[in-house]
């Protein structure tokens, strides 16, 4: 997206996937499939998107349509890497994720998409900013008495060495 777009892109492929905000005042769609998919692990992202991880799909700019409300995505750009990350002025739903660095792709929350984009995410980037508390795939098994809640087992301490198998002084 950008100031210049075409308010009309030709759709290239004959599937489309269609993602909305949470109200629906703002519905795109991208021609499948989306170019790649990966897992955005920055504190960016991880802030932009308010999750351990944001999962983006990325589309070429002349795959990529506003279907409604265009006049109300608002956009952020940040001062020190230049990305802009636009979102429904209405609900807040992060829409758009843009990189200098590739000024035709276009990024967005895979959430956001009801049906497949024909691309799986892959791809992790930012891992090394992985925040210390993200599920990493430990065994989960059913919390009692509260249905459809998983949790995970607390992690055995490491004895000191020479402390007391009874755990006594």
């Amino acid at each position: 997206m950008g100031e210049n777009a075409p308010a009309e892109t030709p759709r290239r492929s004959n599937i489309q996937a269609v993602g909305a905000c949470v109200c629906g005042a703002v519905r795109i769609e991208i021609d499948v499939p989306a170019v790649w998919a990966w897992h955005d692990h920055s504190a960016a992202s991880r802030r932009a998107q308010g999750c351990a991880y944001a999962t983006y799909v990325g589309s070429w700019k002349s795959r990529f349509r506003v279907l409604e409300g265009e006049a109300r995505l608002r956009r952020y750009r940040d001062p020190q890497s230049g990305t802009v990350r636009s979102f429904c002025a209405d609900c807040g739903t992060p829409l758009l994720y843009e990189r200098p660095r590739a000024p035709r792709m276009v990024n967005i929350p895979r959430a956001i998409f009801a049906t497949r984009t024909g691309r799986e995410p892959r791809y992790h980037v930012g891992f090394d900013q992985m925040a210390d508390w993200t599920w990493t795939g430990g065994a989960l098994r059913p919390l009692e008495g509260y249905p459809g809640v998983l949790h995970e087992r607390p992690r055995r301490r490491k004895r000191a060495p020479g402390s007391a198998a009874s755990g006594a002084p």
